[in-house]
């Protein structure tokens, strides 16, 4: 059981508590806002000073990904980070499709149900997370989903498929989700 609520939080929110995928949600992007807004801070200098900081930082590229929707990697990578820092908004978001199927199933609303689930992740493996990347040589990419496996995810512990599941990203509109 919490293994399920673990592999939410890394595989997009997707499975909590039981054996449903998914978590609720789907607020709009407002961490990406708060990324952003650092980095464009000073909007009367010169249009040279905000694009420094965006490509010295590593999470403005993860702030990127989940404004523009990146590619599917960058945005699941993303997700992981937000689901270290606990930042509900990032996950909430970029797990809308999963958070919604979860809801329809009985599920609470993200914005309810992530917060018991980062109870859940040890301190290291949230530490972890922060950090993790996927080997783009382990996912199966389509051109509107892309399947990212456990066994993808680099980070600094080992997970396990219980504790972080395989994850789903669809592209909707323009952005990916994570779906399943």
């Amino acid at each position: 059981m919490s293994a399920r609520i673990v592999s939410v939080l890394a595989v997009g929110a997707a499975l909590l508590i039981s054996s449903c995928s998914g978590e609720s949600g789907g607020t709009a992007a407002p961490a990406a806002t708060s990324s952003a807004v650092p980095t464009s801070s000073s909007p009367t200098s010169s249009s040279a000073a905000p694009p420094a900081p965006s490509t010295s930082a590593v999470p403005s590229s993860s702030a990127a990904a989940e404004a523009t929707g990146g590619d599917a990697v960058e945005r699941y990578e993303a997700f992981m980070h937000a689901a270290g820092r606990e930042d509900l908004a990032t996950v909430c978001e970029i797990a809308g499709p999963a958070a919604k199927k979860a809801e329809d199933e009985g599920m609470g609303p993200c914005e309810k149900t992530m917060p018991m689930a980062f109870q859940l992740i040890s301190p290291a493996q949230k530490k972890a997370l922060q950090t993790a990347t996927v080997d783009r040589s382990k996912i199966k990419e389509g051109a509107k989903r892309v399947e990212i496996p456990a066994r993808a995810v680099k980070a600094s512990v080992k997970f396990t498929d219980s504790d972080l599941g395989d994850a789903v990203m669809e592209k909707r509109g323009g952005k990916w989700y994570v779906v399943d």
